[in-house]
């Protein structure tokens, strides 16, 4: 019962605003002198040890700083140019550009808040000025932000890697036909919308330029991120290099990309480096805390209690499939992904073996799942973000209702996974 109490505690402190990191360190120091006393806390440190000395998690640092110096150079605004100059005559076409690049985005940073921002600051008034609906135009910049987060090299996959215990490579391949999925059902219903509501998605005037000269600029401004992707993603996925040598790659790749295009500055540089220490702060010091939270979870008999109530739930395998996503969606309207992975995963991973489950489909349900976290209200971080670039004609209602019709696909994607688990092993 501690261990389930405090549990509900911090999620009650958390639902009142309380700092994430800082509330699950003080729930776990107050209940672990409270039931263990002090001998409980001499295991601390070798828990923060095992995290500094965690290799896979030196990942997570040099993919943000490889997605901000894409960010900062210019090379992400000249994609998105690019693809509007190619399918901007289509009805409905700056809506696809803008998926595609947020594809690109996703697969060249996994930083959530810099494609949204990103593509918020470019993409939004070329989408107004061509009169696109706000709501469509709030929507699909909220969600294609988001395919960072189940598109390779994701933040959030490298982290469930290490909770779950696999291999980052094995889920990166597992994540790669579901992200492409969503992918096209965001571009379908972008282009259904617009032939069946004409006025929501109007095409964009030609320009003069020749087709041919349109075609070389999209070019040289699509291949060089493209190449930086295949080389990060292919070295992982096929084995030849480990998540953080192939970050460490994408991270001099991208100076070296910025280098070329001619934008690297040191202050550019300087504030890069400045904004990946504060990401890659706030996301370690929220893994501390958690960790520290699930010792005291653990040694409270909250592993077991947890245990006994999963294995006793109708439907079996299947029950506690349908249970847990419903858990972690809800979950994600008032908490972030990573307390969600760091807190709430561990609790349930132990179970997996028992019922059955591979951990590696169960990653990628989580990943889907977790994806939704970013678009619902109230505490959407997506939403805030697209908020703090949009303009005043675009109300926070207008981002709220944009969102709704692309969780929805989030949702027919997960559940298409979970009916078809063999579609994360076709690569």
């Amino acid at each position: 019962m501690i261990a389930l109490v405090m549990f509900v505690v911090c999620l009650l402190m958390l639902t009142l605003g309380f700092p994430v990191a800082f509330t699950f360190g003080g729930v776990a120091l107050f209940f672990g002198l409270y039931s263990e006393g002090l001998q409980l806390f001499m295991l601390v440190a070798y828990r923060m040890e095992s995290i500094m000395t965690n290799v896979v998690l030196m990942a997570v640092p040099l993919f943000i700083f490889m997605g901000l110096i894409l960010e900062k150079s210019g090379i992400a605004e000249r994609m998105l140019e690019s693809m509007g100059s190619l399918f901007g005559h289509v009805r409905g076409g700056l809506a696809v550009s803008t998926v595609l690049v947020g594809m690109m985005l996703a697969a060249s940073t996994g930083v959530v808040g810099a494609s949204v921002v990103t593509m918020g600051l470019i993409a939004l008034p070329v989408m107004l000025k061509y009169n696109y609906d706000k709501q469509l135009t709030s929507g699909v910049i909220c969600a294609s932000g988001t395919l960072g987060q189940i598109i390779p090299p994701s933040i959030v996959l490298i982290i469930l890697a290490d909770v779950l215990h696999q291999p980052v490579g094995d889920l990166y391949r597992a994540a790669l036909l579901p992200g492409m999925l969503l992918v096209v059902l965001y571009i379908a219903y972008c282009l259904l919308l617009a032939y069946f509501k004409k006025g929501v998605a109007p095409p964009m005037l030609c320009s003069n330029m020749p087709r041919a000269l349109r075609y070389w600029q999209a070019f040289k401004a699509i291949v060089p991120a493209l190449t930086l992707i295949v080389v990060v993603l292919g070295t992982v996925i096929v084995g030849v290099a480990t998540p953080t040598e192939s970050a460490a790659m994408g991270a001099v790749g991208a100076v070296l990309l910025a280098l070329v295009g001619g934008n690297l500055k040191f202050t550019m540089l300087h504030q890069v480096a400045m904004e990946t220490t504060k990401i890659s702060a706030m996301v370690f010091t929220i893994l501390a805390g958690a960790t520290f939270f699930s010792m005291v979870f653990t040694y409270t008999g909250g592993d077991e209690a947890v245990e006994q109530i999963m294995e006793h739930l109708p439907g079996g395998k299947w029950g506690f499939i349908v249970l847990m996503m419903a858990i972690i969606f809800l979950l994600g309207f008032f908490i972030d992904f990573v307390e969600i992975a760091y807190i709430f995963i561990p609790m349930i991973a132990p179970i997996l073996l028992t019922q059955g489950i591979d951990p590696l489909w169960f990653g990628i349900l989580v990943a889907l799942n977790l994806q939704a976290s970013f678009l619902t209200p109230p505490f959407g971080f997506s939403l805030f973000y697209l908020r703090g670039v949009a303009p005043s004609s675009i109300q926070t209602p207008d981002i709220y209702r944009g969102i709704i019709p692309f969780i929805f696909l989030q949702l027919v994607t997960l559940v298409v996974v979970i009916l078809f688990p063999g579609i994360i092993r076709v690569f």
